[in-house]
């Protein structure tokens, strides 16, 4: 079973979508095993968008994810980040498809509703910034054989 980190920005908390983002990951039959509402601090932020330091766009990067409340998620299931990866929808919002968290609510580039691993070794570094071991909730779900 593979973990992936999703974060709600700003933008999409703002907007009131959390609850629709998340039925949408529910309805795909992925398992929330950890949520946290938070504002980010500027350390936090540094370490989430690590990778980008140095590049032209890093301090709007921080600036955004900084401006207001998240919602952080720990996700399960079968093939989680290139799936949840699919149901967010491209980073382009001009490009993300209909039928697409960023297709249907996003409207620009910068304001793009959520963040989402995008390999393993991202979402282990990204869940561990955000989240203790023992704040993910390991449980059983009825359902799963039929995910």
């Amino acid at each position: 079973m593979e973990r992936t980190f999703l974060m709600i920005k700003p933008d999409g908390v703002q907007r009131g979508l959390i609850g629709r983002i998340v039925g949408r990951l529910e309805d795909k039959g992925f398992k929330l095993v950890a949520g946290k509402f938070l504002h980010i601090s500027d350390e936090l932020a540094h370490r989430h968008y690590a990778e980008h330091e140095g590049k032209d766009f890093f301090a709007n990067l921080v600036g955004f994810i900084t401006s207001g409340p998240v919602f952080a998620m720990v996700w399960e299931g079968d093939d989680v980040i290139a799936l949840s990866r699919q149901v967010i929808g491209k980073t382009n919002v001009q490009e993300a498809q209909p039928g697409t968290i960023r297709g249907d609510f996003a409207s620009h580039t910068p304001h793009n509703l959520i963040h989402g691993s995008d390999s393993p070794e991202s979402a282990e570094r990204e869940i561990a910034n955000f989240f203790a071991e023992h704040e993910v909730v390991q449980y059983d779900r009825t359902l799963s054989p039929w995910l």
